[in-house]
Parts: C-alpha cells; structure tokens; sequence
C-alpha cells in the first residue's frame, strides 16, 4: 500500500494496548495495569518494510456504547474516514470478556486485525488459544503477540499493512450445527454476528430505509444495529422513520445474543480455560475483603512511607554533602572574581538555596514513585477501587471516582483529566473538586522537612497521617456534597480485577525516569523562576535594596497585610505567609522559599534543619505550628498546573474560581481547627 497506514489502536483497560504502542513508537507513555490511564489519544509514527505507519493509541474501553467521555473519544475517532486499520489489541489471558468489543468493531465494517497480547500469560495458566479457528469464526486476522516481551510485532504489522490493501478478509466459518433459521437471507456467510430472525427482520428493513436517505452510507447494518439499541447519537444523525420497526429497545437482546456467539467462539478456540491462578484467588480473598481490604491499603500504604523516609533519607546524605561542596565552591569563585555582593547573594541564596534545596529531596520523591509504580504495574492499585466502591457509594459515586484519586498520589493534574471514565457529568464535577485533596508528590518535600524538624522519631507518623487526612477530607467533602445532589441514583462498578504479574522493569522505568524528569523539569523552570521572583521580593523594598529579612521589604509588607487572617491557623509568621502565596506555583516552593526567607543554603541538611528550627523557636514556632502548617499546605489552593487542567476539565471559570475558594476555605477551617485544638489540649495538659 502506498502512502501512510493511519492504524487505530484500541481495546479494553489493562489489555497491553499502551505498552505495544510503547514496541513500536519507542513513546514513553505511562503504562500502568489498572483503568483510567489513556485519558486522550496519542500518536506516534513507525516505519515498517519501506511502509509509514501513523500511530493512534486510543483511551481503553470496554464497549462503543459511548456513557463514559472516553467511549465517546474513541467511537468518534474509528468512525471517522482517515482510519484505514483497527488495531484490537485483545488481553488474550481474558479472551471472553475482551471479545465483546472485538464483535463490535467488526460490526463497523472497517478493517479489523487482532492483537493476541499476553500470549506468554496464557501458557503460563495452562492454556490454549486455537488462532487458527479464531480467524475463521471471526472473519479477521488474530496474531498472538507479546507486548511485554516484545515477540510477534513484525508478524502484526505485516498483517496490519496486509490487510490496509484489503486482502485480508478470511472466510467464515461458524459451524452453528442444527441451527435452524427462516430468514431470507443466509447473513451467516455474511456477517461475524447474526442475530435472532426478529431482529435480522428488522435490521434489513432498517438498512433499506438508511440506504434510501443516505446511498452513500459505508456501514448501514452497524447504524440499524444501533437503531435497535435507540443509540442517542445515531438516532440524532441519522433520523429515519422507525415507528413500525421499533417499539422498544432492543440493546438487552442484542448483548445477550452477542454473548451467546461470544461463548460459541470460547468453547471452539480456547482450551483448559478454567486453568485459572489460584495464587490471585488466595490473594483477592484478603485484599478485595469487604472489612480487611481497606485497613490492609493503609498499611501498604504506611510501608511505602516508611520506605520513602528510611531509604531516602539513607540516600539524600549523598545529596546534601554534595550541594554544601558545590555552594561552598561557588561562593568561593564569586569572592574570588569579585562579583558584585547583591548578585552573590543572588545565586546562592535565591538560585542555590532555593533550587539546591529542592533536589535534595530527589531520593524521597525517587523511591516514592518507585513504589507507586510497583503497586500499579502489579495489579494492586483496581483493587483499592474495587474496596472503595462500598465506601464511594454512600457518598453517592462509584468506585470508579476513587481511580482518579488514587492517581492524586502521584501528581493531580493526570488524576484531574483520570476524572473522564466517569459516566455522569455531576460525578465528574464532583471528584475533580475532591480529588486535589489527595496528597501529591509535589508536598513531600514540605511533610519531609517539616516532619524531620519537629517530630524526631516520630517523623514518618507526622508525615503519612497528612495523606490519610486527605483522603479523610476529600470523603467527608463529597459526603456534603451529596447532600446537595437530591439524586439518589445506583452506581454499579464493572472494574477488571487483572491478575497479580511481576511489574515489567521496563515500565517500571518509563514511570519512574518521567515523573523524576518532571520534578528536575520543574526545578529548573518553575521553581528556579519563584526562587528568583522570592529573593528579590525580599531583597527589595519601596525604598530600593534592603537587607535580607528586612521589614522593609516587599516580601514582609505583603505577608505582614495577611498575617493577622492566618494567626489563628498558628501561621501568623510574615515569612510564612510568603513561602504559602509562593507555593501556587507549585508546592515544591513553599521548601525553596523557607530557606530563601532565614538564608539558609542548604535547607535538607542536619545542619540547615537545625538552624531552620531555632530561627523558627525564636519566634514562638512549634511543633504544633509544624502540624498546622503541613495541614494547610496538604488542603490549600492546588498549584498553577492543577488550577490549568481543572478549568479544561471544567471548560468553566466559574467552577474553577469555586474549587480555590472551597480548598482555601477547607484548608483554612481543619488548620484553625488542628491549632486551636492543640493549643487547648497543651493548655489542659
């Protein structure tokens, strides 16, 4: 085939789709074994034999029925003229469930080919898939292939740009036995799926009618399928008389029958199915426990910070003594060559201290998402949501909604744009407003130091208790939400539980390298530009250059106007209020500002925490403080990225404008609370 083969890529959550894309573009996607990941398309190129072949990895669905934003994405894009192959990359370990979505695509009259991923899972179940009588009762190619293991992807696209030249349709054959039909049309050597004669009936006469208004219509037997299900979209766009054809709707009859092909299609190709992991089982009977389940993902959860705490503190030691060196060489050739003292202090305390403290928690946030990424690509991380669904539904959301939360751990604004695989447009409002809540990586730093200061041995208790009071928080809000949404509707949660697989270290690596590159990244724009933007707000003054720490300074004058509004949270420190305004940028900043704010270079280091907390001892600053500072920093406005994907998420101001007036407010309410409370229990005690 000449010129470019537009190659569509799809299939259900969890199949491998990401990760074969991943094969063959050399993309660094995130790859990870649970839903809600692939939120939008993406494309890449490959070139194959001589062959150019444009890429489209489309979000993971279970159907075209199009509820959920990305069914709809997804439906729309493989409709759509410039798409010359589908690609439907199958989970080959859950051939039944998969199938269903393959008969629907087939049903478009596109070319199909089929991507049998996870063959090396399959053989290790002990069984068997028949790819040769697949093909003959599907009519389209089936390839098994590794995504993983990267085998069989030449045999793939070889088929793929075979097929793309319109040579790759396989005969059918279904063997239906004595299946005895009166309808006039033998649609069994014509079709994959051939429905009841009531429905085929009504189905032809639909086809006529589609055909009369539009002669032109590529796929008329998929539309008057879609009829029959009274699909909004198709009934909207292509409006036809149907009153005498329909009279209610047939989608219940046309699931049912697709199923009952679908089990046809089993019994036929797959072999010793029921050879199924019983080490999952045993395992899904504790973490999928409708009491253990939860108190089982705080404890994992409690070890992924003890780990972040104990090995990254181990490791930062490192760090420190090399950004003390590297500061100390720096001052020295700044001294050395006379350089004008504004610009030294310049470089070392706005640009060094600030940029230089940040990544010296790199071996915190480093073995974070390690952890995280394992808990992913395991197959644990759907099964907190299927734990939550009982939870999540008293509060009036499915489980689903918790996905995009779960994600909120890692970095919000993937866990905003997660918020589409909900169905229902007042969900989707509902967990983007709760899910910033969640405690992101970008405000480790601030628990670390913070933690570390004030709380001794007791460090690590300090700092995950601000990720259950997130969570905590963000499920009493949407309880009070819902008693503002009179609906009382059912949320059913259809959620693949994958089984338990060794994380591949390959997307281990890929999860890892992007997250640590979108910190370094941040650090040398975002957190460099505050750094710098901090120390000149403290350096200067309506009267010009002052000294550093001057009340004179624009930086005291703006934090003293809000010092009186935050006294009562125990944050009525002007420096404070700084490195707060400063940390919308990103929360990272709020460290970086602290050490511009008492010059300390090397914030992290044994030696800058101890001067960091007798400066703050002097002025009344306690471990109470501490407390009430890491709380509002967890629940206040979300940063200057989050505050962007909300108001696309949203496409409203207005709706954006209320999230930061609702996380101030809540931030500032369980702040007071968690000072005025403490200062009561000190004062008793």
């Amino acid at each position: 085939m000449s010129g470019e083969i537009h190659v569509a890529f799809i299939g259900n959550p969890n199949c491998g789709k990401t990760t074969l894309f991943n094969a063959y573009t050399g993309a660094k996607l995130k790859v990870a074994n649970w839903p809600g990941v692939t939120v939008e398309k993406k494309e890449g190129a490959f070139r194959y034999h001589n062959q150019q072949f444009r890429l489209v990895d489309l979000p993971g669905i279970y159907s075209l029925t199009s509820y959920t934003m990305e069914e709809k994405l997804s439906r729309q894009y493989i409709l759509e003229d410039e798409v010359d192959v589908i690609l439907d990359v199958i989970d080959a370990s859950c051939l039944e469930r998969n199938l269903y979505l393959a008969l629907q695509l087939i049903e478009l009259g596109k070319p199909v080919v089929l991507a049998l991923n996870m063959m090396d899972i399959v053989r290790q179940r002990g069984m068997e898939i028949d790819t040769h009588r697949l093909p003959e009762m599907l009519g389209v190619p089936a390839i098994p292939v590794s995504a993983r293991k990267k085998t069989g992807l030449d045999v793939l696209m070889h088929t793929v740009a075979h097929h793309a030249d319109g040579h790759g349709d396989i005969p059918l054959e279904h063997h239906h036995g004595d299946k005895q039909t009166a309808h006039k049309h033998n649609h069994h050597k014509e079709y994959v799926v051939v429905y009841s004669d009531e429905i085929e009936d009504k189905i032809d006469i639909l086809q006529e009618r589609l055909l009369e208004k539009w002669p032109d219509m590529v796929n008329p037997r998929w539309h008057a399928i879609k009829l029959l299900e009274q699909d909004e979209e198709v009934m909207k766009n292509h409006p036809i008389e149907t009153a005498d054809v329909i009279q209610r709707s047939y989608e219940t009859d046309i699931i049912n029958q697709k199923y009952d092909f679908i089990e046809e299609v089993v019994e036929e190709c797959l072999f010793h199915k029921d050879a199924k992991s019983e080490k999952t089982d045993r395992i899904d009977k504790i973490l999928t426990h409708p009491v253990a389940g939860l108190p089982v993902f705080l404890a994992i959860m409690a070890l992924v910070f003890f780990f972040t705490f104990t090995i990254g503190d181990f490791i930062k030691g490192g760090f420190e003594m090399a950004l003390e060196w590297f500061s100390g060489a720096v001052a020295g050739l700044l001294a050395s060559i006379h350089v004008n003292p504004g610009l030294q202090s310049l470089i070392l305390d706005g640009v060094i201290a600030g940029v230089g403290g940040i990544l010296t928690f790199l071996p915190n946030i480093f073995i974070l998402f390690l952890a995280l990424a394992l808990l992913e690509d395991s197959g644990y991380m759907s099964r907190v949501a299927y734990v939550m669904d009982g939870i999540m539904g008293k509060l009036g959301l499915s489980g689903r909604a918790f996905i995009p939360m779960l994600l909120g751990f890692g970095c919000t604004v993937p866990a905003i744009m997660a918020s589409r695989a909900l169905e229902d447009p007042k969900d989707r409002l509902k967990t983007i407003l709760i899910t910033p809540f969640m405690s992101c990586s970008a405000r480790l730093p601030i628990y670390v130091l913070f933690s570390s200061m004030f709380f001794g041995k007791h460090a690590m208790i300090a700092a995950y208790s601000m990720y259950v009071i997130g969570l905590g928080v963000a499920i009493l809000s949407a309880l009070v939400m819902r008693l503002f949404d009179h609906r009382r509707a059912e949320h059913t949660l259809l959620i693949e539980l994958p089984e338990f697989k060794r994380p591949s270290a390959y997307t281990i690596f890929i999860y890892v390298w992007e997250k640590i590159k979108d910190y370094l990244s941040k650090a040398g724009t975002t957190i460099f530009i505050a750094s710098i933007i901090v120390w000149a707000l403290l350096n200067f003054g309506p009267g010009g250059m002052v000294e550093m720490g001057d009340q004179r300074s624009f930086g005291a004058m703006i934090g003293q106007v809000l010092t009186p509004i935050l006294r009562p949270a125990g944050l009525g420190y002007w420096q404070v209020v700084v490195s707060l305004i400063a940390g919308i940028a990103a929360k990272e900043v709020v460290v970086s500002s602290m050490g511009i704010l008492y010059g300390i270079n090397n914030i992290n280091s044994p030696k800058g925490m101890e001067a960091m907390v007798a400066a703050l001892g002097a002025a009344g600053f306690t471990g109470l403080n501490a407390y009430a500072m890491m709380v509002f920093c967890l629940l206040y406005i979300p940063c200057a990225a989050t505050i962007g994907a909300i108001r696309k998420e949203t496409n409203s101001w207005k709706w954006t404008a209320f999230s930061i007036l609702f996380q101030l407010g809540v931030a500032y309410v369980m702040a007071v609370l968690v000072y005025q409370i403490g200062s009561a229990i000190l004062l008793w005690r």
